[in-house]
């Protein structure tokens, strides 16, 4: 039996591609990608406060690395 694919909704995968970004932009502060993945990992409550914020993901990591 085949398993049905998870669907994210659209709030849900724009949040995905928001950290992606900022991801890119913790990496260009200095981090390393693991240390920017892990980051986001652990602080995914306060990601997901600055998204629903408004935040852009540059916004984010400036806040982030400071």
């Amino acid at each position: 039996m085949a398993k049905k694919k998870e669907e994210l909704d659209p709030e849900t995968l724009a949040l995905i591609h928001w950290c992606i970004e900022v991801e890119g932009f913790l990496v260009a502060g200095g981090a390393t990608q693991e240390q920017a993945q892990e980051h986001i990992e652990d602080e995914v409550e306060w990601f997901t406060d600055l998204f629903y914020d408004g935040l852009t993901p540059e916004q984010a990591a400036k806040e982030a690395l400071a």
